[in-house]
Order: C-alpha cells, then sequence, then structure tokens
C-alpha cells in the first residue's frame, strides 16, 4: 500500500499526504464534488479498506480501487534482469497508482523542474500552507487539501516568489490552470494522447508530461525523460555504467510498455547511484527575482 502510493507524495512534509502512527496512510484530495480525506489500512496482503470524509467522500471512495492500482496490468512484463527479477519477488505487491487528478499532479510537477527535490517540496508545502484549505474528517495535524484551481490563480506574484518559485515555473502554472478543464479531460484519452495534450501548454515539456502521466494515467511506461538522475540510475544498476539519455531510451525499449515500472523496482528494491564525483546541485534563491 505505502509503496505504490509513496510517489504521489512530495517530501516528508507534505501537508495533503500523510501516513499515521497507525501505519494508516491519509490523503487529501480535491474532487469534482469537493474536498474529501482518505484513510486507507491494509489488513492482509490481499485486503485493504478506503475510508473517506468531506463533500468528496463518496467520489473519492469510488476512485479508491484505481488509485491504489486496480487498473495496471503488469501482462507481458518480464523481469530479466536479477535486480529487476529480485524486487519484482520481494515487492509482488506494487503497482502504478492513477489518480485520475491532472492539476493535482501536474502543478507539484511544474514546481520541480530545473530545482532540487529539496527546494520544490519546500515550495509545494508553503504554498499548500498559504492557500489550501483544512482536511476534512479526523485527519493527523496539519493535514491540508491543496488548492482549488482558482485559488492557485489568485496567487499574487510575490507569494510565489516568497515560496522560491521563480517567474518562468509561476507562468507555466498560470497557463495551465487557463487550460484546466481540457488538461483534466486527458484522462479519458490515450496515454499518448493525454500527454501530447499536456505538451500543448508552454513549459510542459517531455519531463514534465511523464511525471503527470505516471500519476495521473497511471501510466506504465512513462519514462521521465530529461531527470537529472534517471538516466545514470537506470546505467548504474541494470548495466554498470553512466547512461546518456538517448542511451538510456535505446536500452529501455525492450521494456515497453512498463519502462516506468522498471524505473518503479529499481527505487524500491535499492537502486545503485552513480559515485558521487563532484559538489552537489546548490538551493536557488529565486526570491530576489
Amino acid at each position: 500500500m505505502q509503496l505504490t502510493l509513496s510517489r504521489l507524495r512530495r517530501g516528508a512534509t507534505d501537508p495533503t499526504h500523510q501516513v499515521a502512527a497507525d501505519g494508516a496512510l491519509w490523503r487529501t484530495t480535491l474532487t469534482v464534488d469537493g474536498p474529501a480525506s482518505m484513510r486507507f489500512t491494509q489488513h492482509d496482503p490481499h485486503t485493504l479498506t478506503c475510508e473517506a470524509w468531506g463533500a468528496g467522500a463518496h467520489t473519492a471512495v469510488a476512485a479508491a480501487a484505481a488509485l491504489m492500482g486496480e487498473g495496471d496490468d503488469p501482462t507481458g512484463f518480464v523481469a530479466d534482469h536479477p535486480r529487476l527479477h529480485d524486487a519484482h519477488r520481494r515487492y509482488p505487491g506494487l503497482r502504478i497508482p492513477r489518480t485520475g487528478q491532472v492539476l493535482e499532479s501536474l502543478i507539484p510537477a511544474i514546481l520541480e523542474q530545473k530545482v532540487i527535490s529539496v527546494q520544490a517540496t519546500a515550495s509545494w508545502r508553503s504554498l499548500v500552507r498559504a492557500h489550501g484549505t483544512p482536511a476534512p474528517g479526523p485527519t493527523p495535524l496539519g493535514m491540508l487539501v491543496a488548492p482549488s484551481n482558482r485559488a492557485w490563480q489568485l496567487i499574487p506574484s510575490w507569494e510565489w516568489h516568497r515560496a522560491g518559485v521563480d517567474p518562468q515555473r509561476s507562468r507555466t502554472v498560470m497557463q495551465a490552470l487557463q487550460v484546466a478543464r481540457q488538461l483534466q479531460a486527458a484522462v479519458t484519452l490515450s496515454p499518448q494522447e493525454a500527454t501530447a495534450r499536456l505538451r500543448t501548454v508552454p513549459g510542459i515539456g517531455v519531463w514534465t508530461a511523464a511525471e503527470v502521466a505516471q500519476r495521473a494515467f497511471g501510466d506504465a511506461d512513462a519514462l521521465s525523460v530529461g531527470d537529472y538522475h534517471l538516466s545514470n540510475m537506470i546505467g548504474h544498476s541494470l548495466f554498470g555504467r553512466d547512461l546518456t539519455d538517448a542511451e538510456m531510451i535505446e536500452a529501455m525499449v525492450k521494456w515497453q510498455p512498463h519502462r516506468y515500472r522498471v524505473v518503479r523496482l529499481l527505487e524500491v528494491g535499492g537502486a545503485t547511484m552513480k559515485p558521487r564525483r563532484g559538489p552537489r546541485l546548490s538551493f536557488v534563491d529565486h526570491r530576489r527575482h
């Protein structure tokens, strides 16, 4: 349960996603019927329970099975590498979730463009805390529902700056919000068509579209080309060497349409990262823009 949903969490202090002391996983979402808080509990390897509170509770529960990867189809996937075989054996319950909520995945993905993870998650946390709404129900302390589309649009420029988001990324968010209805409708399209629609928005490229497809569409093949670490993580985990993005794409052809599944198995199974020989990426302060 937690492994399947862990990639929906934006950092350890994400106000929309928490794991309680009793092991229950809490998640908030904004449905077409209003906000909802969801509580997932796992009783045994084959039984999950979802409870929900708020105006969108019924809609959230109806979408819970897809969220937990009910529609994920591993047919045709062959774990033909010792590392993949081991992870596939150890984590047979791992699924690719499908939230069906495009902006819920898109906005934090835009915030993650070209900055280190800790900076992006801090921006997300700051904006949700300032402009989100209290989570309905008996949620853990501090949980919030992410802002509505209209609330995102009303955030003034200086609030984006204060949260460490540069004008280019905040502009991309605003452009996406202008066509939010069309982007949300992409959940009814094929993964290829949905990704193409996302990329019609200026500022949304291959990497951002893939990050959304993995979460909102449950696309088990969406490969985050352009990620700072991904090509070398795959290269060192599966081939023992650095890979460029072009080499990664070529090497991953054999696993289509399960390339993202390969990535997740490596992540949960313990990927091998490229040895560090230089300085870490630095925190970029955009507050002076």
